[in-house]
């Protein structure tokens, strides 16, 4: 099981020199990836940066450490430009890029976006495919509903499909679900333990009714190392290690701390972590 780590941006704010000393220590200590929540206008969620944005900075401060926005609420973004954009951001990095995806629901944000909310789910699956396009092939014909390409592709191109993982809520719509079978990477689990293993058994049904191999969709949980629920935080990681997680994701947002202590505590996590090999 991977385990990577969550950027604390909601905490370190525009302290751009704590996020650099944060993103290199996470790199240099073996986290495997580095995760950013995505928001452009959610009235009194808190204060955030552009997913893509911040992820560019880290990426020339860092030097192997996996960077994953997650998740992008893509049905809100143009998707072309958010091809180039993660395209940009996976050569400059060199490769390291992992996509999450995600349809929301804030309509204030969608309209100031020029979106649609109620087709948000639609769309997502057309954008899922439109962007695997885009990065695979120097010249794309696509004719969707909400996309129009012709007569181009992206230049350059990744050097691989970007992986793409979706998020949703904690127990995912059977369209969700469907969704994450036929088309995803991956998928970022928020449903409770016990919750898991019926949800994985129809994500992998909708796989293999897409002719996929279901072993080959990840999956990542996120475990808090600070807060109400600190004390358990070890056998928590043990128990998604125990259902076969792919990857995993700690947490030191909550807890109250400044920048020196969301280093020390992301420090003391990956020593204190029980066995995921």
């Amino acid at each position: 099981m991977k385990v990577g780590i969550s950027l604390p941006i909601r905490e370190l704010k525009d302290d751009l020199g704590a996020v650099k000393a944060f993103a290199q220590m996470a790199d240099e200590l073996g986290y495997t990836h580095l995760r950013v929540p995505d928001q452009v206008l959610r009235p009194k969620s808190g204060h955030l940066h552009e997913p893509l944005m911040m992820l560019a900075y880290v990426a020339a401060v860092t030097e192997r450490i996996e960077l994953v926005p997650s998740v992008v609420i893509a049905p809100a973004r143009q998707t072309v430009l958010l091809a180039k954009q993660l395209a940009s951001l996976d050569v400059m990095s060199g490769g390291r890029v992992r996509l999450g995806v995600g349809v929301g629901g804030n309509a204030a944000e969608y309209v100031a976006l020029g979106a649609d909310v109620h087709t948000r789910g639609a769309r997502c699956e057309e954008q899922i495919d439109l962007l695997r396009r885009l990065w695979t092939e120097p010249d794309v014909a696509f004719e969707g509903r909400w996309d129009r390409v012709a007569g181009g592709g992206l230049d350059p191109l990744p050097a691989r499909p970007i992986p793409i993982w979706i998020g949703a809520s904690g127990v995912p719509a059977p369209r969700i679900r469907r969704r994450i079978g036929r088309q995803s990477d991956g998928w970022f689990v928020l449903c409770a333990p016990e919750q898991y293993e019926p949800l994985k058994a129809d994500i992998d049904a909708a796989a293999m009714a897409a002719g996929r191999d279901s072993r080959m969709i990840g999956s990542e949980a996120g475990v808090a190392v600070v807060g109400a629920r600190q004390a358990e935080w070890r056998d928590r990681v043990a128990g998604w290690h125990a259902k076969g997680l792919s990857h995993l994701c700690l947490r030191t947002l909550g807890g109250g701390l400044g920048a020196d202590g969301h280093i020390a505590v992301a420090r003391r996590a990956l020593q204190e972590l029980p066995p995921v090999d």
